[in-house]
């Protein structure tokens, strides 16, 4: 039985300094036993993002979001086909994949999807075991189990299909002590942060959402169960996750102590189009919608981020007055009306209560946003926030002539 005190913590999480009593915060980590796991995942290795632009999209995520630049590969380094540029803020690593060869693979890539997640990658204590589980299960395996090797160690890689054009990497770095993996070399960001900035905006990554076509839910839902062990964790159907004039369903899959959480959703039948409807076009098909971190103070988080020009969406006054919502939140941590200022939703279930804000899309399509979620004990979604979040994201919809 793998318990909170002997939780395995990957090695982002141990070099962030972070303890199994602060992940259990952050994330909503729960006991499970990981003898019986067919397929064990220690945790996230790491996300990793085609664009058109990588050196700008890093530079983006250094001066806005407070990111650390720690690796690069490109062609100062041997890499002739692109530029990639290796992020880190708390456990949390951004992999920034952009073109440099005109005729890379990722020049395609980004001409159907836009900016996107690419490769959601785990790391996981035994790839070659499984790969193989996920080979018995029907899988498609994309890349068989090698070592790559290089003055600082080992790394095993593997790597398997799932929705879109999506791919899980698998990988065991326990025997390399890189900063990051062979063929990158230790960068140092060139930005300054300003004064008074937290040293870190966000310090973990709580869930990643992945959009699929109509009718395809439930299949991906499978492939999780069946192919790589994951558990049912919540299921949002009906008036749960619907407004006036779109829906959509939703089911949320999780390894074992619910370190990793995939929220999968599928548009539903309504009278316009929904947020789901408008992703799947504009990405040209399924992927990671959007991606949700952990911060242990989300006010601060808030506040450097629009000082540093992100976009959220906005709340109307009218859900702060709810009486019915005061009611059912009772005391948080900070005052409604500091909550209220910012924009950010609170929602509670039988386990505790969660603060969460969402921004705007990212890049030029109405594709990859971000979630920033600060955890009271809560393992939920907030889906008492669903329909005023759904109603921000149809005015904005809207705005772009997509509803």
């Amino acid at each position: 039985m793998t318990t909170m005190e002997n939780l395995e913590l990957t090695v982002e999480e141990r070099a962030a300094n972070l303890t199994p009593e602060e992940l259990v915060q952050l994330v909503g980590l729960v006991d499970y036993d990981a003898d019986a796991d067919p397929f064990p995942v220690t945790g996230w290795d790491a996300i990793v993002f085609v664009v058109g632009n990588a050196t700008q999209t890093a530079h983006y995520y250094q001066s806005a979001w407070g990111m650390e630049l720690v690796a690069y590969s490109g062609p100062e380094n041997g890499n002739r086909d692109h530029k990639s540029f290796v992020l880190k803020s708390g456990s949390i690593r951004f992999v920034i994949n952009g073109a440099v060869d005109p005729d890379s693979e990722l020049v395609e890539h980004h001409r159907k999807h836009g900016d996107g997640v690419s490769d959601i990658a785990l790391e996981v204590p035994d790839v070659d075991k499984c790969i193989e589980q996920a080979r018995r299960a029907g899988a498609t395996v994309l890349r068989e189990p090698q070592d790559v090797t290089d003055e600082h160690g080992t790394v095993r890689i593997g790597a398997i299909a799932t929705y879109g054009d999506t791919r899980h990497t698998l990988v065991d770095r326990s025997r390399y002590t890189g900063p990051y993996l062979p063929g990158y070399v230790a960068a140092q960001s060139k930005w300054v942060k300003r004064d008074g900035e937290p040293k870190r905006l966000f310090q973990a990554l709580d869930h990643i959402v992945g959009n699929v076509e109509l009718g395809r839910m439930d299949e991906w839902v499978t492939f999780y169960n069946k192919v790589m062990g994951f558990v049912n964790m919540a299921e949002f159907i009906g008036d749960d996750i619907a407004t006036d004039y779109s829906a959509l369903m939703s089911k949320v899959v999780a390894n074992g102590n619910h370190r990793v959480k995939f929220p999968l959703n599928e548009p539903a039948v309504a009278k316009k189009k929904s947020q789901i409807d408008e992703y799947l076009e504009f990405y040209r098909g399924a992927g990671a919608q959007h991606l949700a971190v952990a911060t242990g103070d989300i006010i601060a988080s808030v506040d450097a981020l629009r000082a540093n020009g992100v976009q959220f969406l906005s709340t109307p006054d009218s859900y702060y007055q709810d009486p019915e919502l005061r009611a059912r939140i009772g005391k948080v941590r900070v005052p409604i009306e500091e909550l209220q200022r910012r924009g950010i939703l609170v929602d509670r279930d039988e386990d505790g209560y969660l603060l969460q804000i969402f921004t705007a899309p990212l890049g030029d399509r109405p594709t990859v946003f971000f979630e920033l979620i600060e955890r009271h004990g809560s393992l939920g979604f907030g889906k008492g926030n669903f329909k005023a979040l759904f109603e921000a994201i149809e005015r904005e919809q809207d705005r772009r002539g997509n509803l």
